[in-house]
C-alpha cells in the first residue's frame, strides 16, 4: 500500500500561483505513474497532469490536460518522496479540490490505457477568486 498526503492548497486571486505537494510513503517502489486530478462542485473528476518514471517504461515523461497546458507543471522529487504541481496564471475555473493519485504498471501502455488508480490522497482545496 502507498499513502498519499496532499498540501499547499489555499485561496488566491486570479493570475496568482500555488504549488501543491503530495508526499507519498509506504511501498513506493511499486509506483511508476502518478497524476493530479481535480473535482469542482457539481462536476466530474478530471485528470489534469500525469508523470511517469523511466523504470520499466523506457523513458520518463509528462502529459497535461489542454486546459492547464502551459500554466501547470507536474514534477517529482524521489529523494523527498514528493510529487508537485506548480500552478501559475490561475483562473477562477481552476477552483476545485485537487487530488494526487498513484499506481504501478508493467508498461507505459498498461498505465495509460486505464484511468483507474490504486492509491489516492485526501485532497487539498484550491480557490481562485476573480
Amino acid at each position: 500500500q502507498v499513502q498519499l498526503v496532499e498540501s499547499g492548497g489555499g485561496s488566491v486571486q486570479a493570475g496568482g500561483s500555488l504549488r501543491l505537494s503530495c508526499r507519498y510513503s509506504g511501498y513506493t517502489a511499486s509506483i511508476n505513474y502518478m497524476a493530479w486530478f481535480r473535482q469542482a462542485p457539481g462536476k466530474k473528476r478530471e485528470g489534469i497532469a500525469t508523470i511517469w518514471t523511466g523504470g520499466g517504461f523506457g523513458g520518463a515523461g509528462t502529459s497535461y490536460r489542454d486546459s492547464v497546458k502551459g500554466r501547470f507543471t507536474i514534477s517529482q522529487d524521489n529523494a523527498k518522496n514528493t510529487l508537485y504541481l506548480q500552478m501559475n496564471s490561475l483562473k477562477p475555473e481552476d477552483t476545485a479540490m485537487y487530488y494526487c493519485a498513484a499506481k504501478g504498471c508493467d508498461s507505459y501502455r498498461t498505465c495509460a490505457a486505464s484511468a483507474e488508480y490504486d492509491n489516492w490522497g485526501q485532497g487539498t482545496q484550491v480557490t481562485v477568486s476573480s
